[in-house]
């Protein structure tokens, strides 16, 4: 098994698919500097599906790669999406292919998705408030289209969670009913800490809702109990209605950091392999799918190993050091 230099296997590869996105959420792309002028990514630089397929196919040769998720920016943005999802799920040993959405475009995509070898989806939804939901996502639609979104997904046959973030300052009054409104409906919610991310949302510590506040939060009316993880590396901690009303998750990457498990690399949508959610830069495949394409598995093998990142843990050690100016998220992958 290919271990890194703190014995953590790669398991997950993370696929971003585009850098585009149709929301402006305030804690990824705040709208006052992704405005409608900014340069996204041309087409030429993009990696095409033919090269993606390539990457992937040499992550899982040299790994123990069984799962792969799609991401972006918005990955629903990216066209003919399905035809890549077809040819990924042709890749021997992979057993999952999910995908990070907000949700708007699932109504008119979720069923060609599962067609082609979807089996999940992750829905982005920090407000069933309209107003706030249009504060946080700075556009003018409403939470219903993302609620349409769920549905069409289920519809489809696709598993389903909800990716809830939450920031102090900006939707901790959420937390408590969007617990109310996903009980008894069996999509599992889960609640992630405002990460600091890339440098534009201006993260600071005490805008963050800690793991211990939000199930302390929803304990109260809501008693629930630990669950065991579904699977070693699981970036989310498990709790259960003790009513049996289905569950939620935590991730929290800021107060109880789980670098000492993390499995998974992510593969930027203009080719860079990226081994962090913080990283600051990442190394250019693209370069040797175009050009070395042969050399993909050996390349992959020494990054892997040569991969010591641990940035959360060292973020809470050392809150105020500088650590660099981080890839945004759209850029990175959710």
């Amino acid at each position: 098994m290919l271990l890194d230099k703190r014995n953590r296997p790669f398991r997950d590869l993370r696929i971003s698919v585009t850098d585009k996105c149709n929301l402006r959420c305030r804690y990824c792309m705040p709208k006052e500097i992704f405005d409608d002028n900014f340069p996204f990514l041309p087409k030429n630089e993009l990696l095409t599906f033919e090269e993606i397929y390539e990457i992937t196919k040499a992550a899982v040769e040299i790994g123990d790669v069984k799962k792969l998720r799609l991401t972006g920016g918005e990955p629903l943005l990216r066209k003919d999406l399905p035809e890549l999802i077809a040819m990924l799920s042709k890749l021997e040993g992979v057993e999952d292919i999910a995908m990070t959405t907000n949700g708007i475009l699932l109504p008119k995509y979720a069923e060609s998705l599962k067609k082609a070898g979807l089996h999940r989806v992750s829905v982005s939804l920090d407000s069933l408030d309209n107003t706030r939901f249009q504060e946080i996502t700075g556009r003018t639609m409403r939470v219903q289209q993302v609620l349409d979104g769920i549905e069409a997904a289920e519809r489809a046959g696709l598993k389903v969670k909800v990716n809830a973030v939450v920031k102090k300052g900006m939707n901790e009054e959420d937390v408590l009913p969007m617990a109310r409104h996903f009980r008894h409906t069996g999509v599992t919610l889960r609640y992630i800490e405002y990460m600091d991310v890339g440098n534009a949302n201006g993260w600071k510590l005490d805008h963050v809702l800690s793991k211990k506040e939000i199930i302390a939060m929803i304990n109260d009316e809501f008693p629930i109990e630990s669950a065991a993880p579904s699977y070693k590396g699981e970036t989310a901690d498990r709790f259960r209605y003790k009513d049996g009303a289905g569950e939620i998750g935590v991730i929290s990457s800021v107060s109880d950091a789980f670098c000492d498990s993390c499995s998974r690399a992510r593969l930027t949508a203009d080719g860079q392999l990226i081994t962090c959610l913080f990283a600051v830069t990442g190394t250019d495949l693209k370069k040797v799918v175009r050009s070395e394409k042969e050399q993909l598995p050996e390349v992959l093998a020494g990054l892997w190993s040569r991969r010591d990142d641990a940035y959360s843990e060292q973020r809470l050690k050392e809150t105020k050091k500088h650590h660099g100016k981080k890839l945004e998220m759209h850029r990175v992958g959710g």
